[in-house]
């Protein structure tokens, strides 16, 4: 398995108070799946998705990426496994304003020491990958919602990472554009990319091929989308 979790919690301390984010998750995650995760507000699922995401660390509980114990890592080392082996994709796009697309696309690789002529290479491939062989050049506020989206997917895969962890990735777009967004994911999934996606969007979430439900810091629902026609459909309604 790519990842795998056991009895895993998360508290935090607010004040005088203490806060169980995740209350014993168990989960299981192979090579090459799309999993789509869904939850109401406060459910668990950010928290979770940062710790999937080496973002932050349990309190409790066993979390394997790859093989490696995260709980036990350091933030230098939590640093360099997110760098290399995660491909973020946020809801804000998280695009830096004075850098045009290519050189977006280029941070990752030069976080990771590679030489100015080779991740300029890579982040134009992963930028024609994505269809902006025109768009290159262009700012962020000089391309529209969809094309900013596109130049973050083309972010998170220009290092070939082992997963795809995308975070509300259609929040953002309109109905048409928010599809044409799923389409890649599918396509990269095709192509055998491992896909997390976090989302509170059912329509969203069917498109994956196995959909998690979280709720009150534990996973109550898991099943593969193409088992029923309509994945979870009665928690949706609770859901919104």
């Amino acid at each position: 398995m790519l990842i795998e979790i056991k009895d895993l919690r998360k508290k935090y301390i607010m004040g005088e108070m203490e806060v169980e984010a995740l209350s014993g998750v168990n989960l299981s995650i192979a090579a090459n799946e799309f999993v789509s995760i869904m939850g109401p507000s406060g459910s668990g699922k950010s928290t979770l998705m940062n710790i999937l995401g080496c973002l932050d660390t349990p309190t409790g509980g066993q979390y394997l990426f790859d093989s490696i114990d995260i709980s036990s890592r350091t933030d230098d080392e939590l640093s360099e496994i997110r760098n290399k082996k995660i491909g973020f994709i946020f809801q804000t796009f998280n695009l830096l304003p004075k850098l045009d697309a290519l050189q977006n696309v280029e941070l990752p690789l030069m976080y990771s020491g590679v030489d100015k002529k080779e991740r300029r290479e890579l982040a134009k491939k992963a930028l024609k990958r994505l269809g902006l062989e025109s768009r290159m050049n262009h700012k962020p506020n000089e391309l529209s919602g969809g094309q900013r989206q596109r130049v973050a997917i083309a972010r998170a895969l220009v290092t070939n990472p082992e997963i795809i962890l995308a975070d509300e990735p259609t929040g953002n777009l309109d109905t048409k554009t928010g599809r044409e967004i799923m389409e890649i994911f599918r396509e990269l999934h095709q192509e055998g990319n491992t896909i997390i996606l976090i989302t509170h969007e059912h329509e969203i979430a069917q498109q994956a091929n196995r959909g998690i439900i979280i709720r009150d810091g534990l996973i109550t629902k898991d099943e593969l989308n193409d088992q029923k026609n309509t994945l979870l459909s009665e928690e949706v309604d609770e859901l919104k």
